[in-house]
């Protein structure tokens, strides 16, 4: 999601909407389908290198045109539209960025819709066109994109081409998301992807499509239904640590977002959370290095399962001898409302299976 300020607002939550003991159970028995077994020998199926970029975001390239233009990009489940910067983009950001040229492909077509996408740290306008886009060895035709004239980042990082999104078409700004059009135009044999994420590695982590590589996890998959298509969006539990409940104490709503480093939350639960790790905080939640160690996990509970985050995975060294906790609050959040976003970190613990067919995630612990 690129740094992508989600504002917090009031919704029901799962336990609000499926009142009953039983009802989950029959949700997931209903719309259940066994994954194949044997994805990686399914044309249709492509399992999609990412370069891991220090550990804040993950890029895999793609091709758009023909011949085909290469370009880095982001995957990501926070967001619905496909963009590159393209030759009309001068902006300071477009520099260092590889850039589409709609004059050299014979399969471009324009449009004349123009748009906007804000992002918290970062923002592009730009127009529309339609082109076939490549991920591997799938081929999606016509595949509506943007093609970036401005785009501004405030902060500088390492160089990306663009963002491809992976979220359902309420959020796709009048354009039919990558998912619609692999559903439609038959390129996959599942509607799934699913993504592996390494931690300090920058070779290792994939993305598929079409179906699951089951190596990549341990044990059986964990269904959660999505409670509110646009974002993939989840009902959670509670968070605890240590047995105590330090937030979403009645039930919350989690953003799964590819597109996010951090995890992230209202400020006041953060504060919180901040308060129960060290009780003595030291300015911007810098807590000494050599504490690390002994400091306890942090529990999402998720459709009654515990998702376990240790310490390594939430501290941050931001020198020799201090470190920070890696949960932003959102400062956005209305009181009594609690929505929070399972990033990178989150996800490089638990292998993530996303089911656009019958609007669900699978988790379970990553290899």
């Amino acid at each position: 999601m690129l740094g992508e300020r989600i504002p917090l607002t009031k919704m029901k939550t799962m336990q609000d909407t499926l009142p009953e003991k039983n009802v989950l159970k029959n949700f997931l028995e209903k719309h259940a389908y066994r994954l194949s077994q044997n994805s990686a020998n399914d044309p249709k199926f492509t399992s999609h290198p990412l370069k891991n970029m220090q550990d804040f975001f993950y890029t895999g390239n793609i091709t758009i045109g023909t011949p085909p233009q290469e370009f880095r990009v982001i995957f990501d489940t926070g967001s619905s539209v496909t963009w590159v910067a393209s030759v009309y983009c001068h902006s300071p950001s477009c520099s260092a960025m590889i850039r589409f040229n709609p004059e050299a492909s014979s399969t471009f077509y324009p449009s004349n819709q123009s748009i906007s996408l804000p992002y918290g740290l970062a923002w592009m306008k730009g127009v529309l066109g339609y082109d076939t886009v490549r991920i591997g060895n799938l081929v999606i035709m016509n595949q509506t994109f943007g093609l970036a004239k401005e785009y501004e980042r405030l902060m500088v990082s390492k160089p990306v081409d663009g963002i491809l999104g992976l979220g359902f078409p309420k959020l796709a700004k009048g354009t039919i998301p990558i998912l619609d059009n692999l559903k439609k135009q038959g390129v996959t044999s599942e509607p799934v992807f699913a993504f592996y994420l390494t931690t300090q590695k920058e070779s290792g982590s994939v993305v598929m499509f079409g179906g699951v590589d089951h190596s990549y996890h341990k044990g059986e998959l964990n269904w959660v239904p999505v409670s509110k298509p646009g974002f993939w969006q989840i009902a959670m539990d509670r968070i605890s640590i240590n047995g105590t409940v330090v937030a979403c104490s009645w039930g919350c709503q989690a953003l799964v977002d590819t597109g996010t480093t951090m995890l992230m939350g209202p400020s006041d639960a953060v504060t919180k959370i901040d308060r129960f790790l060290q009780p003595k905080p030291s300015e911007d939640s810098k807590i000494p290095c050599n504490l690390t160690s002994t400091l306890p996990p942090i529990i999402f509970t998720i459709n009654g399962i515990d998702y376990p985050v240790p310490a390594q995975a939430y501290m941050e060294k931001a020198s020799e001898h201090v470190c920070f906790t890696h949960i932003l609050g959102n400062p956005e959040g209305i009181k009594g409302s609690e929505t929070w976003v399972l990033g990178d970190i989150f996800l490089r613990l638990y292998f993530s299976v996303f089911d656009w067919k019958n609007n669900r995630i699978g988790l379970a612990p990553a290899v």
